[in-house]
């Protein structure tokens, strides 16, 4: 499946953001979905995930209460509103797809989008 990421760009902190990544070349509802991000100098972390029928999602601790996972099976796409942005929420965010079981961890998802680079200043 192919994944393209798109909605970065730069906001002040506090303000929101919304990222699309739109699916393509495969059922998209056969897979789960995540988002992950990577700042400069750290590793690629989890940020959501979210099941293939949309009734289950899970959030790394530090996004919870700010960030909202969705996905629109019948437009092969998957979202994330972030609100209250915060400066270290600077990273490029990529989406990706699992066809395995419900997680988190990125070894285990298969396809990677290009990802969408979120720049928050203070």
């Amino acid at each position: 499946v192919q994944l393209q990421a798109s909605g970065g760009g730069l906001v002040q902190a506090g303000g929101s953001l919304r990222l699309s990544c739109a699916a393509s070349g495969r059922t998209f509802s056969n897979y789960d979905m995540g988002w992950f991000r990577q700042a400069p100098g750290k590793e690629r972390e989890f940020v959501a995930a979210i099941s293939r029928s949309g009734r289950r999602t899970y959030y790394a601790e530090s996004v919870k209460g700010r960030f909202t996972i969705s996905r629109d099976n019948a437009k092969s796409s998957v979202y994330l509103q972030m609100d209250s942005l915060k400066p270290e929420d600077t990273a490029v965010y990529y989406c990706a797809a699992n066809s395995g079981s419900f997680n988190y961890v990125p070894r285990n998802y298969d396809y990677w989008g290009q990802g969408t680079l979120v720049t928050v200043s203070s």
